[in-house]
Order: structure tokens, then C-alpha cells, then sequence
């Protein structure tokens, strides 16, 4: 499938910056989407970093990379961090016509350390998993998620049955390779607890008692999470009035068919029945809607009092306030809450996404 859009936005951020990174999860697309944007270049030359005989190839990396014109793609450049000053080093030189592009399934936020050296030479751009813009098919999006290899697989025992080994695979293999000393099963274990916090305040004291650890240890396992992609911490808006306001933020899977993997949901059945079914279709919809107006993580709230008024997602884009609420429910009412948030937040719109919205 060929996503239009990401494509367009490389071929934006090559006409100003020299090297352009794709971050996004292990399996969102990101070497497909590399190679699709390769095809429309003259030279390219492709590096996969988790292969021995590129790694080989790079034994002296400015030697390697010194020479080579066109397009260089490296994939999964957080294996090998020290490329970044080598990168710098290399774009500075006069008459470079080389341009990079990197490749990762870490955040900004952990590879940030690695790349400062690279500040005003770099565009970063996000590849997210399928979205309803791109697919459609809003159910069978909602139940697999956007995972290319799970939403396009033949049945659903196939889509379970790569999620699973996603999971495995990121837990044993993907995590340890970001440099994170943490036991896979304990990792499990905290990821499923956090399926059940789902679209709820996230209290890391809490839930270090449930699991025995500092609360201080629940806040690292919860960055290794946000900064793999899995996870989406939705900060709290603190408006300027005089009602007590929530300040500590909400929790959101960004992909739903990991969710529904790790609380046991595998089919549509499953799921229409399930106690998180509201929860799960808040994620889902935030998400898209997130997606659909290419919001920045810094654009992106909730906003909550200590007396019940609240509102699931405020956006600020294009110097307007929008508001939007999340109901599984077929005939949705303007609640007294919602009023609350119009007047309150100053809204310039409210909209209530219900599964009948998807037309």
C-alpha cells in the first residue's frame, strides 16, 4: 500500500533539511515506506543496522559513508548511535550531494542525546500504523489495529496470532536492543496491568503498590513504553480558574490491537461484550482523530475538574481550540459536562465521535 501522504512529507523535508528521520514502532512500515520513496531516486544505497554484513560494511563508518552520493537510507539507527556525529561531520563538508535518511523505533525523546548533534540539519517525521483515512474499514481496523502485517492478515487467528509474537518479540528482543535492563516478564506484566488503566488517570503511586515497586520504577517503565510508541501520555490542560483541575495525565494505547491482545479480546464479539468496549473505543477513536489532523504530541490534551466536568481530547491547531468527546453509543446527548467544557475551555467547536460517525 502506498501511503501518499508520509510520502509527501519527505519529499517536503528533503527540500529543507539534509537528512530526515522516520520514527515510528518495530513493523509500522517505515523500511516499506523508505524503499517506495527510494524508487523515485537515482542513487540510493540501503542500510539495515540488525544486519551483520552492513554492520561489517561500516566497520569505519566515515570511510564507508564518505564516498557515497544520492540517497543513503539507514534502518534502525538507534542500534548504532555513534553515527550521529559522523552524520554531522559528513553533511557540514562543502558540496555534499549526499542526503540521509534514518530510520528508528525510538522516540525523539530516547534517541535525543544521540541526535542533538545533528540540531538544524534533521527533520523528524512520525510513521504511524494504518489509520481509517487510509484503510477504512473502521471495524476491522478498531479490532486489529493499524499494524500492516495484523490488519492485513486473512482471518483473525492470523491477526492474534502476530500480535502475540509482536509482543514476544518487543519484550525479549526489541527492548534489550534499546539498551533497557528490564526482565521481558516483567515488562509483560506491567504492560497488561496498564491495559486495564486504559484511557484512566495514570497514578504511578498506585500502581507501584499493585506491583511492588517505587513509584519511581513504574514512571521508567512507563517512558520506555511512550518512547517505543506503545503508549500515548495525554497531558492534562490546566485552564486558568478557580476550580481544582486534574494534573496528572491520562494513559491511551496508541495501537488498539495490542490492547485488545493483552486483555484477552479476539474477535468483534469479544469485544462488543467486553467491560472495556467504551474504554477501548476512546483510545481508538482519539487516535484517529489525532491522525487526521496531524496534531503534534504538544498539541494534545485532556482536561478534567475534581467535581466531574471534563473533556477527552482538546486540540489546538491553527489558533483555535477544539474539543472532542468519545461515546460508544448510538444516540449521543450534549451532556451537562459538555457545556461546561464549551463555556469553560472557550471551544471554537465540540464534537461528540460515536462508531456512527465513521461515514
Amino acid at each position: 500500500m502506498k501511503r501518499t501522504y508520509f510520502l509527501q512529507q519527505l519529499h517536503s523535508a528533503f527540500n529543507t533539511h539534509p537528512i530526515v528521520a522516520i520514527l515510528g514502532p518495530r513493523q509500522c512500515g517505515k523500511t516499506t515506506l523508505s524503499r517506495q520513496y527510494a524508487a523515485s531516486q537515482p542513487d540510493v544505497t540501503f542500510f539495515d543496522l540488525e544486519d551483520s554484513r552492513d554492520l561489517a560494511k561500516l566497520q569505519d563508518p566515515a570511510l564507508a559513508l564518505a564516498s557515497l552520493k544520492g540517497l543513503v537510507i539507514l534502518d534502525e539507527i538507534q542500534r548504532v548511535p555513534e553515527l550521529f556525529p559522523i552524520l554531522r561531520v559528513l553533511i557540514d563538508q562543502a558540496n555534499r550531494q549526499t542526503h540521509y535518511l534514518i530510520l528508528g523505533s525510538a522516540s525523539r525523546d530516547l534517541i535525543r542525546q544521540s541526535s542533538e548533534t545533528l540540531a538544524g540539519r534533521i527533520e523528524y517525521l512520525e510513521l504511524t500504523p494504518f489509520s481509517f483515512q487510509e484503510v477504512g474499514e473502521f471495524e476491522k481496523l478498531w479490532l486489529r489495529g493499524g499494524f500492516p502485517l495484523s490488519f492485513l492478515a486473512n482471518d483473525e487467528n492470523t491477526s492474534n496470532r502476530w500480535r502475540k509474537a509482536y509482543i514476544r518479540t518487543f519484550l525479549e528482543k526489541d527492548i534489550p536492543n534499546l539498551g533497557f535492563r528490564i526482565a521481558p516478564e516483567t515488562l509483560r506484566r506491567f504492560w497488561m496491568m496498564l491495559a486495564h488503566y486504559h484511557a484512566n488517570i495514570f497514578n504511578a503511586s498506585e500502581l507501584g503498590r499493585s506491583f511492588g515497586v517505587a513509584h519511581t520504577t513504574i514512571e521508567h517503565y512507563l517512558d520506555i513504553l511512550t518512547g517505543t510508541f506503545m503508549v500515548r501520555r495525554l497531558r492534562p490542560w490546566i485552564e486558568n480558574i478557580k476550580k481544582r483541575q486534574v494534573k496528572a495525565p491520562k494513559i491511551y494505547f496508541r495501537d488498539s490491537g495490542i490492547l485488545h491482545t493483552l486483555l484477552g479480546i479476539e474477535t468483534m464479539n469479544h469485544l462488543l461484550s467486553n467491560p472495556k468496549l467504551g474504554a477501548s473505543w476512546e483510545g481508538f477513536a482519539m487516535e484517529e482523530i489525532i491522525r487526521a489532523h496531524h496534531a503534534e504530541q504538544e498539541a494534545c490534551y485532556f482536561w478534567s475538574t475534581h467535581t466531574g466536568a471534563e473533556l477527552d481530547l482538546l486540540l489546538f491547531q491553527n489558533q483555535q481550540r477544539l474539543g472532542f468527546e468519545f461515546k460508544y453509543s448510538s444516540s449521543p446527548k450534549l451532556t451537562k459536562s459538555m457545556h461546561i467544557a464549551l463555556e469553560t475551555l472557550k471551544l471554537d467547536q465540540l464534537t461528540v465521535i460515536t462508531p456512527g460517525n465513521d461515514q
